[in-house]
């Protein structure tokens, strides 16, 4: 009677619907076209280690943010990584640049979801003219380390705080 009673127990636990789990949907839509987002003379990673880095900063991001039964959608639309591919320069392969005049941008369009509902979307350039004098956090040799920065801020400012982009 007793293991009867526990097994129906058990079985009356796994009827019980459990919250959704938050989740993240990363599209690169066309990344053969974006502005930069492969070093092309060899200074860095190729695109497709790019885009695999990216998909895993949005997703640890969203994993951090978003509240079970949540759902964020991003189409990557572009990235111009900080900087520019220099051939060259005395190196067998060539040297990424990165000065106050190349900034990262990044161009996404997105939907926050709660359930079926939207309860945020847009489409947005985003980018920090002011991405070196970020003194404060030192970059430690981290690739893509201005992208992840402001990536981060961007996700703060728009998913977690929910602050509509200024037009």
């Amino acid at each position: 009677m007793r293991r009867a009673l526990g097994t129906l127990a058990f079985l009356a636990a796994l009827a019980v619907p459990l919250p959704a789990l938050a989740q993240v949907n990363v599209r690169f839509v066309a990344p053969e076209r974006y502005t930069d987002a492969a070093y092309r003379f060899g200074s860095g990673p190729p695109l497709r280690v790019t885009l695999a880095e990216m998909r895993r900063l949005f997703e640890s991001l969203g994993n951090r943010v978003l509240a079970p039964g949540q759902s964020l959608d991003i189409d990557v639309l572009d990235i111009d990584l900080a900087g520019f591919d220099q051939p060259g320069g005395n190196v067998p392969f060539g040297l990424r640049v990165v000065n106050d005049v190349t900034p990262p941008r990044f161009r996404l369009r997105y939907a926050l979801r709660e359930g079926r509902r939207t309860v945020l979307s847009a489409e947005e350039a985003i980018s920090d003219l002011n991405f070196l004098m970020r003194t404060a956090r030192s970059s430690s040799g981290q690739t893509f380390y201005y992208e992840r920065e402001l990536l981060r801020d961007w996700f703060q400012a728009r998913i977690a705080e929910r602050r509509p982009p200024r037009n």
